[in-house]
């Protein structure tokens, strides 16, 4: 079956998913919005040490989470506007804080003798260099900001039409921005420019394919949000 099958399920299961949040905050709250990108973030910055093959792509495990946070802002931005989706991602900010040190503290503190191979394990999965944490963050401010003020600059170029347009455009430009700053900030002098020019292209063209599989799934999420509905 290799890769291509469980990753499209994969992805297909977590923007299905995010699709949903709409209408749970519009029955329960907004909080909705902020929890499920809070978690979403957290998880990516969790599961990005692993990478994995798509062919002639390497991409971090986390390419499918991080990128679903995009569609939870395009459609908070949407229905209920920039200032509560830039709110969304301060939310998610601080939860990473939050778990970062939390994470390190928990790496930092010594471990019991009868566990010190689980230890070592814990402390390889869970403890980050500084560096790759300081990109992750940088990266994910201008990014993620930048994307909430596209997807409205472009709503207010539309007159609030092409909603498909708006939701690629955005998306597709603060993936770049986002990819090109994390790649280079991280790995910089660690690998040779080709392999970091070569990484960008890769990761880069993978989440623009998400972008372009995630347009239903904003148009589902608008429609679950609205009260028309």
């Amino acid at each position: 079956m290799g890769v291509a099958v469980p990753f499209l399920l994969w992805l297909v299961l977590v923007l299905g998913t995010v699709s949903l949040v709409p209408y749970l905050g519009r029955v329960f709250g907004r909080g909705y919005y902020m929890a499920t990108y809070a978690g979403l973030t957290i998880v990516a910055n969790i599961i990005a040490i692993k990478l994995i093959g798509l062919g002639r792509f390497i991409v971090p495990s986390a390419v499918i989470v991080y990128s679903a946070t995009f569609l939870i802002t395009d459609i908070a931005d949407e229905l209920y506007g920039r200032k509560f989706a830039h709110q969304v991602v301060m939310a998610g900010f601080v939860a990473n804080v939050l778990a970062a040190i939390s994470i390190w503290i928990a790496v930092k503190m010594p471990g019991l003798p009868f566990q010190e191979d689980l230890d070592r394990m814990f402390s390889s999965v869970l403890g980050p260099a500084p560096r790759i944490f300081l990109a992750s963050v940088v990266a994910y401010l201008i990014s993620q900001n930048h994307d909430v003020w596209a997807f409205a600059f472009w709503k207010e170029k539309t007159g609030g039409k092409y909603l498909w347009l708006r939701n690629n455009l955005s998306t597709a430009v603060s993936q770049l921005i986002d990819t090109v700053i994390f790649i280079t900030l991280a790995f910089g002098g660690v690998f040779p420019w080709s392999v970091i020019g070569s990484m960008i292209v890769s990761q880069y063209a993978v989440k623009v394919l998400i972008a372009l599989v995630d347009t239903p799934f904003c148009y589902l999420g608008v429609r679950f949000g609205s009260p028309a509905t």
